[in-house]
C-alpha cells in the first residue's frame, strides 16, 4: 500500500493511510470496536489515558464501576473517547495500546485497517465512512 495521496478531484485528496490523524484513528477504532470490546481489558489503558489527561477523575470513577465486567468497561471507555472533545483522544488511545506488548496484534490490525478520508482545501477534514 502506498503512503502517497491519490488525487480524486481538483480540490479533494483521497488518503488510505494516515495514522497521524485523530479523526482517521477514531474511524479505525469505530470499525474495530466490537473486536476491541471482546478482546481488550482496558485497565492499563485507562491509567495511561488518565495520566495523559485524556480522561478525568470523574471518568475514571465511572469506569471503575465496571471493575467486574472488562467488556462493559471497555465499551464505556470507547464511548467516552468518542464523545470527548480532546483533539488527541484516539492518538493517545493508539499510543496506550501500542505500549502494551500483548496488544501488538491490535496495533497491526489498526495499521492495516482501510479508511477513506477526504481533505477539502482549507475546509478541514471530512471522513468518509466505508
Amino acid at each position: 500500500m502506498s503512503n502517497f495521496p491519490i488525487f480524486c478531484s481538483k480540490d479533494v485528496l483521497l488518503i488510505n493511510f494516515c495514522l497521524e490523524s485523530n479523526e482517521v484513528l477514531k474511524l479505525k477504532f469505530e470499525k474495530l470496536q466490537k473486536m476491541i470490546i471482546s478482546c481488550v481489558n482496558p485497565a492499563s489503558i485507562m491509567d495511561f489515558l488518565f495520566q495523559e489527561d485524556v480522561i478525568g477523575a470523574d471518568d475514571m470513577g465511572s469506569l471503575l464501576r465496571f471493575r467486574d465486567d472488562p467488556q462493559q468497561r471497555c465499551k464505556e471507555l470507547l464511548t467516552l473517547l468518542h464523545e470527548s472533545e480532546n483533539p488527541q483522544a484516539f492518538v493517545q488511545l493508539y499510543t496506550a495500546i501500542k505500549a502494551e506488548s500483548h496488544l501488538q496484534w491490535l496495533t497491526d490490525r489498526i495499521g492495516n485497517q482501510q479508511v477513506n478520508v477526504c481533505f477539502k482545501e482549507r475546509k478541514g477534514l471530512s471522513v468518509l465512512r466505508t
